[in-house]
């Protein structure tokens, strides 16, 4: 699917604005949402998201074409601009030659008055030549698709060309809007038809039994219900933990890194009985998200910081059932931030791999003989998944593979190890990238 936006009024300023997004994004290693509420004051704020956000997930398909067509040394803001106005001539329904007059009036706005002639000379010249300057970049898969050399080598030899291919086609298509319904205060249909009545139209997904995919994306003040706590934004894939961690009722439930309390409501919906759930996080700004969450919903749950690295100073007994949302890599959720592929780096990984064997071994200390552990991730990376969790079932003799419900339902396209699965962004089932694996304890001795 290939990215339109339009250009509407005022977009001469929309599109300076965005090439000031987009140098952040690219020049200072700013993620894209830091970067767009840092101009949230100036105008035209829709047209500049839609411009900087299709710019940056193109970014690394456009910034080697405006290579080709200039060797001249650019400053970083003009260079932002010139990508932006590919972008536009690239995937827009604008006519070009309103593209062109409109990014060299918006270099006038960015400071660039002087260099009107030089965008207009680049910008005409890819008119001109753009399938000979294109071709070279499109003929390697990294180039045709827009995502970083290293990621696609790695995903290659995970999954193969022909699978990887269709991977990160999906991170360039816009994702769904997925809704996650609160049965606690109503039913899946008795939104549908609310939603229905607001115009929304709202459909089921036959694996996930609490989620609802709209016809388009809304902003959640239009969505009925949201601010009552009747439904939550969150993609079906990621509604798969109650299920799979499988809580009972008076159960203690350990959800550590749960900012920003996405799975935490939907445990407590899934299983109200629950004794008591803890939900920890490093951050303490980020644990009033999940209080906001929370509240929301009219749930309730005890809150805690600590490095989840160690679990040091987090008091009470053990737990039954333990769930570590594990900080990753990101690389199964780049169609919902196409950031991650200019700022994660291939070292990245070996950090993050780090982090989560700590984090796994500290949940795994507090879990019960007898209970099970969720480890997830939003990686589609191996390394991060099935290489951690085989890796800690070789280093503990008292943890095995664990079984996941029968009664559970899978996406029909999910890929499944001995005790995971992994689910890949788009394919038949329209979600993002998520790896979900159960580990039970055995005893108390290691």
């Amino acid at each position: 699917m290939t990215e339109r936006t339009e250009l509407a009024g005022g977009i001469d300023h929309s599109l300076a604005t965005a090439a000031r997004v987009l140098a952040s994004v690219a020049e200072d290693g700013r993620s894209l949402d830091w970067a767009l509420l840092a101009e949230r004051e100036r105008p035209g704020g829709a047209a500049t998201r839609a411009i900087a956000t299709g710019a940056v997930r193109w970014y690394l398909r456009l910034a080697p074409l405006l290579d080709r067509l200039t060797d001249q040394p650019l400053d970083p803001t003009l260079r932002s601009l010139l990508i932006c106005a590919l972008h536009q001539l690239e995937y827009s329904r604008t006519p070009a030659p309103t593209i062109v007059s409109r990014a060299v009036e918006a270099g006038r706005l960015a400071g660039h008055a002087r260099a009107a002639g030089l965008i207009n000379a680049i910008l005409r010249r890819f008119l001109r030549e753009r399938e000979t300057l294109i071709a070279p970049i499109d003929g390697r898969l990294a180039g045709r698709t827009a995502h970083p050399a290293w990621l696609v080598d790695r995903l290659v030899a995970d999954w193969g060309e022909a699978r990887t291919a269709e991977l990160l086609d999906a991170n360039n298509a816009h994702p769904p809007m997925t809704l996650r319904v609160n049965r606690l205060k109503t039913s899946v249909e008795a939104f549908r038809v609310k939603a229905s009545l607001a115009g929304i139209v709202a459909s089921a997904v036959q694996w996930a039994p609490d989620a609802l995919i709209l016809d388009r994306g809304r902003n959640v003040q239009k969505v009925p219900g949201f601010f009552e706590g009747e439904v939550s934004v969150q993609d079906a894939g990621a509604q798969l933990a109650p299920p799979a961690l499988a809580c009972g009722a008076g159960m203690r439930v350990l959800d550590t890194c749960a900012a920003p309390g996405g799975k935490t409501g939907h445990l407590l919906e899934h299983t109200p009985r629950i004794g008591e759930l803890v939900a920890n996080d490093l951050s303490r700004a980020r644990l009033e998200r999940v209080a906001e969450n929370l509240d929301r919903l009219g749930l309730r749950a005890t809150l805690t910081a600590f490095d989840a690295r160690t679990l040091r100073g987090l008091g009470g007994s053990d737990f039954e059932r333990v769930l570590v949302d594990a900080p990753c890599s990101g690389t199964g959720v780049i169609r919902r931030h196409p950031d991650i592929k200019l700022l994660r780096r291939s070292a990245d990984l070996e950090a993050m791999v780090a982090i989560q064997n700590e984090i796994l071994e500290a949940a795994f200390s507090r879990l019960r003989a007898g209970g099970r552990l969720l480890y997830v991730t939003c990686s589609v990376v191996q390394q991060e998944n099935e290489g951690v969790v085989r890796g800690f079932l070789t280093r503990h003799r008292n943890a095995r593979p664990g079984g996941f419900e029968h009664s559970m339902l899978l996406p029909p396209d999910a890929i499944c190890f001995e005790s995971a699965f992994q689910m890949l962004p788009g394919s038949r089932s329209d979600t993002d990238g998520f790896y979900y694996a159960c580990i039970e304890k055995t005893t108390t001795g290691i």
